[in-house]
């Protein structure tokens, strides 16, 4: 090539190519349908084979729900209506049963006129849930989020509302003597006292305070027996109650699990092991009918609050598992960096060592919870009126007497919808975690 050539031909572009849209395989939906599900012969395989069941599930259930009779008042009725409107030989849901009988569902026995109070219930649960879930807002309504345990129980068994306030100052007391006695004496001391005090006064002033209150100021809600709470709500009271007591409970079974003390240690041991090593079920019937022979003859204990505080001791035992699995994560480092501050065991345990423990045990506590949620359907053993109990009695009536699948998908939807938004919060946790700590 002539040097004339070489130098009339430029080395180097010196304009820029217009930019283009990337190919249509390589972009948006296409490509991830490409990489995900036509990668090769045995996505194709299963691609297919997927769609297929998809395809035939859908094509069963749809028409059953979408052709569902809503007004009836009996499943032979619904029958007649099918038959008259789409063929006897139609897949068609009877909803009437869900039309008629919801209340029943979501509230048990609970008188309809006073259907109010345990909605308000949900109501303020949820406005005293949120500062905790959601650090953003006002850290002033966190006195709600105190107040709303007894609230709720007011509200829903009813009765005079100093039951409710003479059993919150019981709190009150113990927590007035954590703070001026571990002032004083230490914290140990002042545990001891916050542990003792209230049950002292629980015992010896609780009625005699709640008595003269009531003298004083009567002001009561109609009373509404244990018996007669029942369905979704039973349900939520468990699993609420459960997932309230049982988090605080597990994370000091985990540090006492770990501690040097020897009886400390082999005590925490000995009751994770115990209560993991038997079934709920198996809790359920104790606290049904054993847990009465040690309690001094003529006690009444509500089988609901029994119910409780097995469910409680029970998830209590795994969300300490959960929780010493995300205390032996961190590096030894971590608590090596709590000493050379200077802090003593507890500063460093709130302040450095739980708050990433936590952290990283978040998918394991919130799916202990959802664990709970689910397993509160086993009351039905021991006579508690949850949803499944009272699809039977509904399923015994004539009315409804051979309807099934409708019940069931009612129950399963009101479930799911309750564990999703838990499985949801802890992504959004997880997520406002990971940015926080970049």
């Amino acid at each position: 090539m002539s040097d004339t050539h070489a130098q009339t031909v430029a080395f180097a572009r010196d304009t820029m190519i217009e930019p283009q849209d990337p190919p249509l395989t390589e972009s948006g939906i296409f490509k991830w349908v490409r990489e995900n599900m036509f990668s090769g012969w045995l996505n194709i395989l299963l691609t297919v084979v997927s769609l297929y069941v998809i395809w035939w599930a859908l094509s069963h259930v749809l028409p059953w729900a979408i052709n569902g009779i809503w007004n009836a008042g009996s499943l032979n009725e619904c029958r007649q209506i099918r038959d008259a409107t789409l063929g006897p030989d139609a897949s068609a849901a009877c909803w009437a049963v869900i039309a008629e009988r919801w209340p029943q569902l979501i509230f048990g026995f609970y008188p309809p006129e006073l259907y109010w109070r345990p909605i308000l219930a949900f109501v303020v649960f949820l406005l005293a849930v949120m500062p905790v879930l959601f650090p953003e807002l006002p850290r002033k309504t966190m006195w709600l989020s105190l107040a709303a345990p007894f609230v709720v129980f007011w509200l829903i068994w009813g009765g005079s509302i100093w039951g409710a306030v003479s059993v919150a100052l019981g709190f009150a007391v113990g927590w007035a003597a954590f703070t001026f006695v571990g002032r004083l004496a230490g914290a140990l001391v002042g545990t001891i006292a916050a542990l003792l005090l209230p049950v002292v006064y629980w015992l010896f002033l609780d009625l005699p305070v709640k008595s003269a209150l009531d003298a004083i100021v009567p002001i009561a809600l109609t009373p509404v027996e244990t018996n007669d709470i029942g369905g979704f709500m039973l349900a939520l009271i468990i699993g609420i109650a459960g997932i309230t007591l049982s988090l605080p409970l597990g994370i000091l079974l985990a540090l006492g699990r770990q501690s040097n003390m020897l009886i400390i240690n082999k005590t925490c041991v000995f009751f994770i092991e115990v209560i993991r090593g038997v079934p709920l079920i198996v809790w359920l019937f104790t606290a049904s009918l054993l847990l009465n022979y040690f309690l001094p003859p003529g006690t009444n204990f509500d089988l609901m609050l029994r119910v409780i505080i097995m469910v409680t001791l029970f998830a209590s035992a795994y969300i300490a598992e959960v929780v010493r699995g995300g205390l032996a994560a961190l590096p030894r480092g971590q608590y090596e960096a709590a000493d050379a501050l200077g802090l003593d065991y507890w500063k460093s345990m709130r302040l450095i060592i739980l708050p990433q423990a936590l952290k990283i045990s978040i998918p394991g506590i919130v799916n202990t919870f959802i664990g709970l949620f689910k397993d509160t359907t086993l009351v039905v053993f021991i006579g508690l009126l949850d949803p499944i109990g009272l699809t039977n009695s509904i399923r015994a009536t004539t009315e409804w007497n051979g309807i099934y699948w409708e019940l069931f998908v009612f129950i399963g939807l009101l479930f799911f919808a309750f564990c999703f938004t838990m499985g949801q919060y802890s992504l959004y946790l997880e997520r406002k975690l990971r940015r926080e700590h970049r």
